[in-house]
């Protein structure tokens, strides 16, 4: 099955801590002045953003397209980004568009998924990130999800080859399901990621969160690096967090 877009078609897939405050006050100071990162011109980089569209998510739907929408315009102003959406809903159905190069082709295409009733399918997310990350560079993964239904340790398999591959997972979790919670944990660590906890009230903290990883799919380490020397403590984090990235 295909899923028309406003420009081509979309391709079927081969179908906080529990209390660190500290923490948490340095991503949001790394939040607060990642939009003044001078991104590096002509970085080419692709990055593979992950949808769990399953009917429990129904209610921020609407609300997170926005976010994402705006959040990927934003995005169309750093040189070089390309931006491949995945989702999966209902039964069995997962998908994985092809390369879009504008905010305006990825709302596009948001605008025309709802949200049906189903199982999670993480597994075939890392598959299609595996497939792509094979053929050509991918500078992260991002994933947006609130539970997880499926073997722990296979998706742990396919996450530690994203890691080998050098593709670092950004995991953000809606809500505080605990066995999402450990599995994306497990994920973001054995990737050189980064997990975080967002609740449905904070469209900003969600919005600010992803268009921090954009910069980081554009500029890399160098412009968290260049961030650090500007005095913001979230950006060390980040860097201790992601040791292996360029």
């Amino acid at each position: 099955m295909n899923v028309k877009t406003g420009k081509g078609t979309v391709d079927p897939m081969v179908r906080k801590e529990a209390g660190v405050p500290s923490a948490a006050s340095e991503v949001a100071s790394f939040l607060r002045k990642a939009e003044e990162i001078a991104p590096q011109p002509g970085s080419g980089g692709r990055l593979v953003f992950a949808l769990d569209a399953t009917m429990s998510r129904q209610p921020t739907w609407d609300q997170a397209c926005q976010i994402q929408a705006e959040m990927f315009r934003e995005a169309g102003k750093i040189s070089g980004l390309s931006i491949k959406l995945v989702y999966f809903r209902g039964f069995g159905e997962c998908r994985a568009s092809r390369w879009l190069n504008s905010g305006a082709e990825l709302a596009n295409a948001m605008s025309r998924i709802a949200c049906q009733g189903g199982r999670t399918q993480i597994r075939k997310v890392l598959s299609a990130a595996l497939s792509a990350a094979n053929t050509e560079k991918i500078a992260a993964l991002v994933y947006v999800g609130d539970c997880m239904e499926e073997d722990v340790d296979a998706l742990c398999d396919k996450a530690g080859q994203l890691g080998l591959l050098g593709v670092p997972m950004f995991l953000f979790q809606e809500g505080r399901d605990a066995v999402a919670e450990r599995a994306f944990r497990e994920m973001a660590r054995l990737t050189n990621g980064v997990f975080c906890r967002f609740d449905s009230g904070s469209a900003q903290q969600l919005s600010d969160l992803l268009k921090a990883v954009a910069v980081y799919a554009s500029g890399g380490r160098t412009a968290l690096q260049k961030l650090e020397k500007q005095g913001g403590k979230g950006a060390t984090l980040l860097l201790q967090q992601l040791p292996s990235v360029r």
